[in-house]
């Protein structure tokens, strides 16, 4: 799982680039999650895990965004 091995500060920027493309720039919706998925974490995908799966994970609160925390926290996660 070498992909996700990155930096707090690189996760913020990749996080941030595509939470800025629709509504809230600071939450992630799940169109905007699954761009950002499918380019910077392919194979995320890759085995059961589909995109309703990963947002359900990760939208901790259920408020049908995820902010930088949830994202993180699942990140943190997988790469263990």
């Amino acid at each position: 799982m070498s992909g996700l091995k990155k930096s707090p500060e690189e996760l913020k920027a990749i996080f941030q680039r595509y939470a800025a493309k629709e509504g809230d720039p600071d939450q992630l919706c799940k169109d905007e999650l699954k761009m950002l998925i499918q380019a910077e974490f392919p194979h995320l995908l890759k085995g059961p895990s589909s995109i309703d799966d990963l947002f359900k994970e990760m939208d901790k609160n259920g408020d049908g965004e995820v902010s930088f925390e949830e994202f993180t926290s699942l990140m943190k996660k997988i790469s263990q």
